[in-house]
C-alpha cells in the first residue's frame, strides 16, 4: 500500500513562538480535503534547511519512504533552500519512484517533472539533451529563488534601519499609530524565518515589547492574510 506523509520545516529562532506551522498545517490540511486523501504520517521539524543529514524528522521519514510514496509539503522551500544539494536529493528521490509535491510549485512536483522527461526519452539525442537539462535548470532556478528573495528582503530590512529617522519615545502604555512601513515590515518578517526582531527594531527604533504588540495587531487583523 503506497502511503502519502506530510513534512512542515521552520528554521528561525526569531519565529518561534509566532506563526509556527499554522500556515503550513493549514494549507497541507487542505491540499489534503480537496484531493481526498489522509496523510499517513506527519512529519514537523524546528531545523534549517541547508542541508538534509542534520534533519531528525526528515531523516526518519526518508528512512521509511518508498516508491510509489508520497511527500507533501506546502512549498518546494520547506524542502530544502538550497539549490545544488536539493537538485541531487530531488532526483535521488525521483528515481526512487518517490512522489514530491510542492503545493505552492506545482511546476517541480514530480508529476510535472516526470512528463517533462517523458517527452526527453522520445525525443532523439540531441533534444532529449536538451529538455533533461532545461528541467534541471528549473529544478535549480526555483531553489535559487528562495535564496535570492531571502537576501534581498534582509537587506531591504537593514537598508531601511540605516535610512530611518523616526524618533523614539511615546507616552508608556500608549502604541504610536502602525505605518504603512511598519506594517509590510512585520509581514515580511511573519513570512520570512529569516528576517531577525533586532532588524525591524532597530529600522523602527521601537522595543521588543512593543513590536510584538505591532506583530499581534497584524495578526489579529482580519484584512491580513495572516
Amino acid at each position: 500500500m503506497c502511503n502519502v506523509y506530510s513534512y512542515m520545516r521552520i528554521s528561525t529562532e526569531e519565529e518561534r513562538g509566532l506563526q509556527k506551522f499554522t500556515r503550513q498545517e493549514n494549507a497541507l490540511q487542505k491540499y489534503a480535503k480537496e484531493n481526498h486523501i489522509e496523510y499517513t504520517l506527519e512529519f514537523k521539524e524546528d531545523k534549517s534547511g541547508k542541508n538534509f543529514t542534520d534533519r531528525k524528522e526528515w531523516c526518519k521519514l526518508e528512512s521509511i519512504v518508498k516508491a510509489g510514496d508520497t511527500i507533501v509539503f506546502k512549498d518546494i522551500y520547506r524542502f530544502t533552500r538550497q539549490a545544488e544539494e536539493g537538485y541531487r536529493k530531488y532526483m535521488q528521490l525521483l528515481n526512487e519512484g518517490v512522489e514530491l509535491i510542492f503545493i505552492d510549485n506545482q511546476t517541480v512536483s514530480t508529476p510535472y517533472i516526470k512528463q517533462l522527461l517523458n517527452v526527453a526519452k522520445a525525443q532523439n539525442l540531441v533534444a532529449r539533451t536538451s529538455l533533461e537539462s532545461t528541467v534541471k535548470l528549473l529544478l535549480i532556478v526555483e531553489l535559487d529563488r528562495a535564496e535570492q528573495e531571502r537576501a534581498a528582503t534582509v537587506q531591504r530590512i537593514r537598508d531601511g534601519i540605516a535610512a530611518s529617522s523616526k524618533k523614539s519615545g511615546r507616552p508608556k502604555g500608549k502604541l504610536d499609530k502602525m505605518t504603512n512601513e511598519l506594517r509590510e515590515d512585520i509581514k515580511l518578517l511573519l513570512n520570512d524565518r529569516s528576517i531577525k526582531y533586532i532588524d525591524l527594531m532597530k529600522k523602527h527604533r521601537i522595543s521588543r515589547n512593543t513590536l510584538k504588540k505591532y506583530i499581534d495587531i497584524v495578526k489579529k487583523d482580519k484584512t491580513s492574510v495572516y
